[in-house]
């Protein structure tokens, strides 16, 4: 499966695409002009785009879209709103107007309640709210990730997975792993789903989703 990733230098994104490649897809890493493409694995296609003007065949001739993209936690509230809400939304009409199979959205735990938010967080869990809704009306196939706090530490490939989840923390690698089951499997429709570091094998707590 050939797979657009949005974010593909991120923390995040740099893992999703060396997953999505070890699981033996075809990851298309979606870079900017100033993107530090060495993080990516040797040999991985690169697609110039910026999210906050995306050509119009940004999405021609790949199956799926992982949005993996952030504006960072040091940004303003302009840039979040610029890249986490409509980023996103571009970035999924591109993909509906390419008859894309399926849209992944990284978003994030407390989406649903950013009033709910910690001092500091509303803005970005309303941009992640508003992407959600988005993608949730935009007519395609689609799965929405929402992990709890990520961390760099090295993934234990076991997860919590639910509506709602308990944990606090889950490493990026463990992220990314998911982001790609989700792409892959055909029987994940619609859903939505939290995500933090657990007891369960992710093969096995994707069977739950």
């Amino acid at each position: 499966m050939r797979v657009l990733v949005a974010g593909a230098t991120g923390k995040t994104g740099r893992l999703l695409v060396r997953d999505l490649k070890e699981q033996g897809h075809e990851p298309v890493a979606m870079v900017r002009e100033s993107s530090d493409t060495s993080v990516l694995p040797e040999g991985t296609e690169t697609r110039l785009a910026d999210l906050s003007d995306l050509p119009g065949d940004v999405a021609a001739d790949v199956d799926a879209v992982i949005f993996a993209a952030g504006s960072g936690g040091d940004t303003d509230e302009e840039m979040t709103r610029k890249i986490d809400r409509d980023g996103a939304k571009a970035l999924i009409d591109k993909a509906a107007e390419a008859k894309i199979k399926r849209f992944v959205m990284l978003s994030s735990k407390g989406a649903d309640t950013p009033e709910q938010a910690p001092d500091g967080m509303a803005c970005y869990l309303e941009a992640k709210h508003a992407a959600d809704v988005y993608l949730r009306d935009a007519g395609m196939e689609f799965a929405i990730v929402r992990p709890v706090a990520l961390t760099d530490d090295q993934g234990k490939g076991m997860i919590e997975l639910a509506g709602h989840v308990e944990g606090e923390e889950i490493a990026r690698a463990d992220v990314a792993r998911v982001l790609t089951a989700a792409t892959e499997d055909a029987s994940i429709k619609g859903k939505t789903f939290e995500i933090a570091s657990g007891s369960t094998l992710i093969s096995d707590a994707m069977k739950t989703v």
